[in-house]
């Protein structure tokens, strides 16, 4: 697939003074490879700011902060820790195919990235969420609204790259300051914006805690469920992820007055101001769903299936005696149980495979047509 070739698309140049422009865009004649055109969308999005960051350019994740960085100066934080990620799965592609100089420029690039983010975005007890055009910094304890955004604090940590005590720090600062137990909420970043000075855009037109603007917007706050399971709190990512489960909010007659909203799909956004708090908004929303779904099957069971081989890292709570998983692998189907005796840690002791042990509790999955038994014990 990375050698298929592939044409470039086409379209006018915007004026400065133009933000955006619907048009029907063309191809043009010259094609290069998929891993070309990887290559040339890194090149292109590397621009950084003057602290080291990312351009924030009209929105990164969150497109509803347009105009943090419209004027080409703001940065973005988060946009740092994913970058650092994009570039190591990069490079760990280009080493693949023999392209090491290219595997080369995206680790010192994200060398850079790590070093700036430590430098220039670390705020005391959580990490900021940007700096506008202007240097004023966003996601800081000096802003009145939008003192601290989650997904800064998640990617810390899924990035692998911030200083352990850090990360740990800054998810304990999201842990206290954006979930809202009795509530049933993750909050997306706190306080709303609402009637501050910070113009960030058109995120601001939303009512104080409905969608990005201070709610519960689930497919940000899903990333806390996996930096918790990443950080080895067994029993808080899934207590994270009950706050996340639409089950949760209709077991209850009161509960299902409240949130209003079908419980057996997951809500985009749950509204966290008063006298709204706890309803549900957008639902049927994949987005999230797929995530949280990842999240649960990859981070908290443990299951990670990389071509033919399957491993299991689990992070599961420490009151589950055991659970199962049955996969089917082509032509084969394998029948996973998982023993989790009390008094563990929790961490992989031994996996076997049809009473064979597996060497580095690696799964050797086969097309055979058969029925495998898997046994992996914790401790």
């Amino acid at each position: 697939m990375l050698d298929e070739q592939v044409p470039f698309l086409t379209g006018e140049t915007l004026p400065l003074d133009v933000s955006d422009r619907y048009f029907e865009p063309g191809t043009t004649t010259r094609t290069a490879s998929v891993y070309e055109h990887c290559a040339l969308a890194l090149d292109a999005s590397l621009a950084v700011g003057e602290h080291g960051l990312p351009l924030f350019g009209t929105g990164d994740w969150n497109d509803g902060m347009n105009r943090v960085g419209a004027q080409g100066k703001g940065e973005s934080v988060w946009n740092g820790w994913f970058f650092i990620t994009v570039l190591k799965a990069f490079a760990d592609l280009a080493d693949q195919i023999g392209d090491t100089s290219r595997a080369a420029w995206c680790r010192e690039r994200a060398e850079a990235l790590r070093a700036a983010l430590e430098e220039h975005a670390w705020d005391g007890r959580w990490y900021r969420r940007a700096y506008f055009d202007d240097g004023t910094p966003l996601g800081s304890a000096e802003n009145e609204e939008c003192r601290i955004d989650c997904i800064a604090q998640s990617w810390s940590v899924i990035s692998g790259a911030a200083q352990p005590q850090r990360a740990r720090q800054a998810v304990a600062s999201a842990d206290e300051m954006l979930v809202r137990q009795e509530d049933g909420l993750i909050l997306l970043f706190t306080p709303p914006f609402d009637k501050g000075k910070l113009d960030p855009g058109y995120i601001k037109g939303y009512v104080p805690g409905i969608r990005e603007n201070g709610g519960q917007y689930t497919h940000g706050v899903a990333w806390l469920v996996q930096a918790a399971a990443l950080l080895g709190q067994r029993d808080r990512a899934m207590e994270l992820f009950d706050l996340l489960n639409p089950i949760h909010h209709g077991d209850t007659r009161d509960k299902v007055s409240r949130y209003k909203t079908e419980p057996y799909v997951l809500a985009g956004d749950v509204y966290g101001e008063a006298p709204l708090a706890g309803r549900g908004g957008w639902t049927w929303y994949t987005g999230s769903a797929s995530w949280l779904y990842r999240i649960a099957l990859e981070d908290i069971l443990g299951f990670h299936v990389r071509g033919a081989r399957l491993t299991l890292a689990p992070c599961v709570p420490a009151n589950w005696p055991r659970y199962e998983i049955v996969y089917r692998y082509k032509s084969a189907t394998y029948q996973i149980q998982v023993e989790n005796p009390p008094g563990g840690k929790g961490a992989v002791q031994s996996v076997a495979v049809d009473g064979v042990v597996a060497a580095d509790g690696v799964i050797e999955l086969m097309d055979d047509g058969k029925r495998h038994d898997v046994r992996v014990l914790l401790g």
